[in-house]
């Protein structure tokens, strides 16, 4: 508190006490102008929060890659529905709704279904596949000599691009190649073509799959395997526990999760398979998976309604198989200690 001494009209001293908030107050006003004195200015960080563009940040970074995704996918994905409900060239400006009919086709004429069956072979590889690629990834996780040499020799392959592989396996198969070649080494004599017939060609071309797409699924084992905790291995060991055990009762229900995605991508990919027969045999000797007949459908034959029922089969057929598959094996939160 402090003394403040004024002459009142008269001359008459009056003594007036003045608190130092009020001192504190004058002199921040002298200071801030006209702005109302033991008011304090808002901070930043307190009118951002109550700013409008903080709350469309957020949707700021979220609109291209949204656009994209509906450019690229869903937009096409609708459009290929409705072309399904039609018999469109691809060319013509002229649309005929046809409703159901190019659906009632798909699963009324054979030679349209049939190729289904040819998926069968793939899916047969699939299997082989994953459990190949399970086997490596378990004993290439414990401590072995060249093990990282190994590994790499089981991930080259799936670097190398399609259309290249199909080519070095079309000469690899192809009458007196390499692979007779090879045969003829131990005594062994082939008079029959390996792409020549439907089913010693659709299990070569299997086999392919299964040489090319193995190193996809070793890797995510691997990758699943190396996340669980070591302790748990070290107190296996202690209690006695062999390499079967730990893999049945640790590594197995640890990477539960990722062999239910490899089947899904499996089953998937089994029902899509394009690039290895497109360029080996190009569909022929019954060889014709259901892409390849969607694009010969939608290119060759200008039946654009056709092949985009066909595709949004396929699609139904993925997305259901899918669901089936979690259905029966739901994706639990593991937990092993």
């Amino acid at each position: 508190m402090t003394d403040t001494t004024d002459t009142a009209p008269g001359g008459v001293a009056v003594t007036r006490r003045r608190s130092v908030r009020d001192r504190n107050d004058a002199e921040g006003g002298a200071r801030g102008g006209d702005r109302p004195a033991g008011r304090r200015r808002a901070g930043p960080s307190r009118s951002w929060r109550r700013s409008p563009l903080r709350r469309i940040t957020p949707w700021l970074f979220l609109a291209a890659p949204l656009a994209l995704l509906i450019t690229f996918t869903y937009v096409p994905v609708a459009s290929m529905i409705s072309y399904s409900f039609t018999d469109w060239d691809g060319v013509s400006p002229d649309r005929e709704n046809v409703g159901f009919d190019n659906y009632v086709q798909i699963f009324t004429r054979p030679e349209l279904f049939r190729v289904f069956f040819v998926s069968g072979y793939y899916l047969a590889a699939s299997v082989v596949q994953i459990a190949v690629a399970l086997y490596f990834a378990v004993i290439l996780s414990f401590n072995l000599k060249f093990r990282n040499f190994f590994k790499g020799i089981l991930f080259f392959p799936y670097l190398i691009n399609g259309v290249a592989i199909g080519f070095v396996f079309l000469y690899f198969f192809q009458d007196g190649g390499m692979l007779d070649s090879v045969l003829s080494w131990f005594g062994v004599s082939n008079d029959h073509p390996w792409l020549g017939d439907p089913t010693s060609a659709n299990i070569s071309l299997a086999g392919v799959s299964v040489w090319r797409f193995t190193g996809l699924n070793f890797v995510l084992f691997l990758g699943a395997i190396q996340s669980i905790p070591g302790e748990l291995y070290e107190a296996a060991e202690l209690d006695g526990a062999g390499r079967w055990k730990q893999f049945r009762h640790i590594i197995a229900p640890g990477i539960k999760p990722v062999i239910s995605l490899s089947v899904i991508l499996a089953i998937s990919g089994s029902l899509s398979v394009f690039e290895i027969p497109y360029i080996m045999t190009g569909g022929a000797t019954g060889t014709q998976t259901f892409v390849i007949q969607t694009i010969k459908l939608a290119f060759q034959f200008n039946k654009t309604g056709l092949a985009s029922a066909a595709a949004v089969v396929l699609l139904l057929i993925i997305l259901l198989i899918t669901w089936i598959q979690r259905r029966l094996v739901p994706d639990d939160k593991v937990d092993l200690v």
